[in-house]
Order: C-alpha cells, then structure tokens, then sequence
C-alpha cells in the first residue's frame, strides 16, 4: 500500500513503500496521541464529575448510568460508517471531521439546562470522538511494520490512560476554581488544537491502484460479511463486549460511585482513588509496550495471553465483591491492570485481515467493545436500582450488580476457550 506525505509536511524520505520512518513515524504518533489523550479526558470525567452533576440534575443510578453510557451510544453508532471512510478517505480527514463536532459537543454540554441535553451533548461528542483510536490504528496498519504497531496500539492506550488520569485529581481540583461548565470549554480548545496539529503533520491518504475504484465497492460489498462470520472474530467478540467492555464501564464511570456509596470515600477521596486506577493503566500500557516484542520472540501471543490473563482479572472481580467496603481504588487498580490484556487483540484482530480493510476491521471489533461499554454502564445502574427496589441497600446492590456482570465475563471467557481457531492473517500477529 502507499501513502503519499501532505506538502511540505513529512519529510521525503519518511515514506518508503508506505512505512514511514522512525522520526516521521514518531511525530505523527503524536499528533494522533493528542487527540486521543482528549478524547479518553472527556470519556471519563463523568465519574468525577458525578456527585455534582448528581445533586445540579437530581440523577438516579439508571440517569448516571444512562448519561456515562450516552458517550458509547454515540461512539458505537459511527463504527460501521467510521471503518468504511477510513478505508476510503484516509485517517487525517476523517478524524478532523468527526473532531469538528467534539468541539460543537463540549460547547453544548457546558450549556446544558436539563439532563436531556446533557445527554443529547454526550452522545453527540461521543460521536466526534469515535475516530481517535481508529483513524491511527487504521494508519499505523499501513505505515508501520507488525512489531511497531504492536507497541504503538500499547503506547496509544497508554496516551488514553493519561487523559483519564487528567480526568480525576485536576478535573477535582479546578470544579472549585471554574465550575464544571467552563471546564468543557477548556476541552474544547484542547479538541482545537489537536485537530490544528494532526492537520500539520499527519500525511495525507492516497489510495492506491489496488484499493481504489471498484475494488474498494467490491470490499465494501462482502466485509460486512466476511468481518462478522470470521471464526476468530467471533471467537474475541464476546470477551471484548463483556470483559473489556466491562472495564472500561467500570473504570470511566462505576469504580467512582463504588468508592463513594460502598467504600464510603469523601468525593476529593474518590477523585483520588480514580487518579491512582488511571496512573496504573498508564504505567501498565507503557509496560506493555515495551516487553510485548519480547513476549512475542517467546511464544506468547495474544490468544496465549489472553487465556492466561482474563481469569486473573476475573478473580481480581470476585475478591472486590466480596471484599466490598474494603475494596478501594487499591482493587480496582488491580482489576484493571488485569484486564489490561485484552486490549492486545485490537491489534491482532487488524492484521488478521488484509491491510486495505484495516478500517472496517478495526471499527467493527470497536463497535463490539462500545456496545459492550454502553450496556454494562447503563446495564449496572438499571440493576443497582432495582435491586434497591427490592429492600437491599446501596452498597449490597452495587456488589449484586456487580456480581450480574461477573457471571457475563465467566460466560464471555468459556465461549473464548471453546472457539477453536486462530487468525489466518495476511501478516500474522506474533
């Protein structure tokens, strides 16, 4: 595949038979890692923003939950059209496009007078956020060799992971200062000026003779298909909307209300403790990165890892409900550096199919993980409440919820271990 440098933009000798070179390549991450570090910042300050957005718009559990979920809602939504213009048009154009309607979103959120608006709001900067892990992801499969990708899809979820770190202590710290409206305001510049950075350095998207004209029809016509009736896609379906969806739920929204309704933190407490989770997947991801070469030289590959890695995760679950009040952010920061290898087969599922469908691919496992998301958000809060309805209290039906989605990663994991096939790649994942 080729990729052509935007004028003036990437050097000459940054591209060569589409790969680009270790310094194009790095600043280019960044630019891409910008945007990215946004758009987790804005999907996870709903948790340490929701004691006051809680009290302002007088939520239930199910309106918290609904409005955390309405971000993925709008995420999940553009997948399908996402990975089919990504092929088409390239990353760098898609991404400022779907950015320009993050902005409008955080304006329209700091705005809201009613939780329907704030939930329209949220939906919507869903929406224009849904390209940022993607349209690099969708690039990287052509510019960068097997083993980098491996390692920038790692480093890229660490760039997320630091953007939800910005999400909880300096979020805390400035409600005071500005109000949380101003602070979309500010999120809306940052969203600005990423999207004036991508469009300085990233190179622009030519689609080559192979994957242009018909060719691209006659793929658009049978991926729908061919990406949903893959064995080894289906195989990851399941964990990636129960377990890392679950994760992510819990680790943008619900680890927040369990540290202030079960754990009994003071909000400054649970930002804390929201802080140190988030420092913890930055630190993990990073580590990832950097031994995952090492790992693949030794025989562990993804679905190796993945087998070994869930039921710790899951254990990691099991002793947090139980544990309940006892269990902190200490444990959640446990359960989700657990989880954390599940982020690994975003990668793999990408070069289990040839490169000039790297768009769909990713958009569809990404639609998968969203819906996941959504419904374990919006799912825990419509049982904390009802299982309120019945006579529990908070925190027992925070710890009944949770163990609901216990058994939904248990069942996720069997059908895992049950499917057996590997990916059949053009470039194989080691």
């Amino acid at each position: 595949m080729s990729v052509v440098r935007d004028a003036g933009r990437v050097p000459a000798a940054a591209v060569s038979s589409g790969l680009l070179t270790r310094r194009a390549g790095g600043v280019v991450f960044l630019a891409f890692a910008a945007a990215y570090f946004c758009s987790t910042l804005v999907r996870a300050i709903t948790a340490t923003l929701s004691p006051v957005l809680t009290q302002e718009f007088s939520l239930h559990a199910r309106d918290l939950g609904l409005l955390a979920g309405g971000y993925f809602l709008g995420f999940a939504a553009m997948q399908l059209p996402l990975g089919a213009w990504l092929d088409r048009y390239g990353p760098k154009r898609v991404i400022l496009c779907f950015l320009a309607l993050a902005v409008l979103a955080c304006l329209a959120f700091a705005a809201a007078t009613s939780f329907v608006w704030l939930l329209l709001a949220r939906v919507l900067m869903g929406m224009g956020v849904s390209a940022c892990l993607m349209a690099p992801l969708t690039g990287y499969r052509r510019w960068f060799d097997a083993s980098t990708l491996l390692r920038t899809n790692s480093w890229m979820l660490m760039t997320g992971s630091l953007g939800m770190l910005a999400s909880t202590l300096p979020v805390q710290w400035l409600m005071p200062l500005t109000g949380w409206r101003p602070l979309f305001w500010i999120l809306a510049a940052l969203v600005g000026l990423s999207m004036a950075l991508i469009a300085w350095v990233v190179p622009a998207w030519w689609t080559h003779a192979d994957v242009g004209g018909s060719a691209v029809r006659k793929a658009a016509s049978v991926v729908a298909t061919s990406i949903w009736r893959n064995r080894y896609f289906r195989k990851m379906s399941p964990v990636a909307f129960f377990n890392y969806g679950g994760v992510i739920a819990i680790q943008t929204l619900w680890a927040g209300p369990w540290m202030l309704k079960v754990a009994d933190y003071t909000p400054l407490e649970a930002a804390t403790g929201l802080f140190w989770i988030n420092a913890s997947m930055l630190v993990t991801f990073w580590a990832w990165g950097l031994v995952n070469p090492w790992l693949s030289q030794h025989g562990w590959n993804v679905n190796r890892l993945i087998t070994w890695g869930v039921p710790i995760s899951m254990t990691v679950l099991a002793v947090n409900i139980a544990a309940g009040p006892a269990a902190g952010w200490g444990g959640w920061a446990l359960f989700c550096m657990a989880s954390s290898v599940l982020g690994l087969a975003q990668p793999a599922i990408g070069m289990a199919f040839p490169s000039a469908l790297a768009g769909r691919v990713l958009a569809s496992y990404n639609l998968v993980i969203f819906a996941g998301v959504f419904v374990v958000q919006w799912g825990m809060g419509l049982l904390i409440d009802a299982f309120r309805t019945l006579g529990l209290s908070e925190a027992v039906s925070f710890r009944a919820a949770m163990g609901v989605f216990l058994c939904c990663c248990l069942a996720s994991y069997g059908y895992f271990l049950g499917v057996k096939t590997d990916p059949t790649p053009d470039n194989p994942p080691q």
